[in-house]
């Protein structure tokens, strides 16, 4: 342990050289669990690193949305990264003590990331919202210069949130124990540790999932019921059809994302066993990556003709070299 004394505080604050990331426990083959990540995170990593390259390599998805797609790849590229590569030194080489500042470091990007994952969600209902309610306006209201100002912004609210979590941590001491009950840095198994008041980290930890999820999600849901009052008021079914196709792979994207979170916060909440919290927080966190740059694939028809377009285009072009 190493002691820092803060004269202006008039306390000493107890800093761990290292914590002891507990991760699975009692659970004999655990690491064919974390060999599922690890599964997991290579498919992340192929999907979304294809979803960017088809953004850029395609000019006619240099767009507003797909400004917005291209930002939510690049996130869920992220928090997978700053996710599995450690939980692989950690668990599969048994490398389970992390220095406090390589800790701290890794709360800090895992839920910068995170954080951002659903600010993209809520950018693209706002996109979607502003597509189908005022369309003949679109083109003046979401352009591609707005869109990269709002999510340069959000990317710094996300950054500054995450960082008074991490310097509220940083303010504590940790006399006790150093097992973090999880599978990386959380923030709530981390700062229950400390043996000082950790009243503002208390608060932050039930304040911060209501501004970065909850109000999301009711934005999400308050751009949808504008969505769907506007497609009853579209004449033709085949027009109002037309419509909601577009904010099917949407729907999903944001499905697949908050269901998870509101298990996690809702119905399991911190009273049950570690290693159930454990695997259902690891697998919200690493399947929407994998399973967003599929739905996209699959489910938006614009994303699927670029895709065609440049298979044609690299089809024709080996053809044309080889003769």
């Amino acid at each position: 342990m190493s002691s820092l004394n803060s004269t202006f505080l008039n306390t000493t604050i107890v800093r761990p050289e290292f914590f002891f990331i507990s991760g699975l426990s009692g659970i004999t083959h655990s690491k064919y669990f974390y060999m599922f990540l690890c599964f997991v995170y290579t498919l992340s990593v192929l999907g979304n690193s294809f979803i960017m390259f088809v953004i850029y390599a395609d000019h006619c998805l240099h767009s507003p949305k797909y400004i917005a797609v291209f930002n939510l790849a690049v996130s869920d590229l992220c928090v997978s990264t700053a996710l599995v590569p450690p939980l692989i030194d950690t668990f599969l080489f048994k490398s389970q003590l992390i220095s406090y500042e390589a800790c701290l470091t890794n709360m800090f990007f895992v839920f910068w990331f995170l954080f951002m994952q659903s600010f993209t969600l809520t950018v693209m209902s706002y996109d979607r919202l502003v597509a189908i309610c005022f369309p003949l306006r679109y083109n003046e209201i979401v352009t591609n210069k707005s869109m990269l100002v709002i999510t340069t912004i959000l990317w710094i609210i996300a950054g500054l949130a995450v960082l008074t979590l991490v310097l509220f941590v940083n303010t504590l001491s940790f006399c006790k124990s150093i097992v973090i009950n999880s599978f990386f840095c959380d923030h709530g198994p981390t700062f229950r540790l400390a043996c000082n008041d950790n009243t503002p980290s208390y608060v932050m930890s039930g304040s911060h999932p209501i501004l970065i999820f909850w109000l999301p999600l009711l934005f999400i849901t308050g751009t949808y019921i504008c969505i769907a009052r506007a497609l009853l008021k579209i004449a033709t079914a085949s027009e109002r059809l037309k419509a909601m196709k577009t904010c099917t792979s949407h729907l999903i994207l944001v499905g697949v994302y908050y269901f998870p979170i509101c298990i996690i916060y809702g119905a399991i909440g911190s009273f049950v066993h570690q290693n159930v919290r454990i695997i259902n927080t690891s697998l919200a966190m690493l399947l929407p990556p994998m399973l967003n740059p599929i739905i996209y694939s699959l489910k938006t028809e614009e994303f699927t003709e670029s895709i065609k377009k440049q298979y044609r285009r690299k089809k024709i072009h080996i053809t044309v070299w080889n003769k």
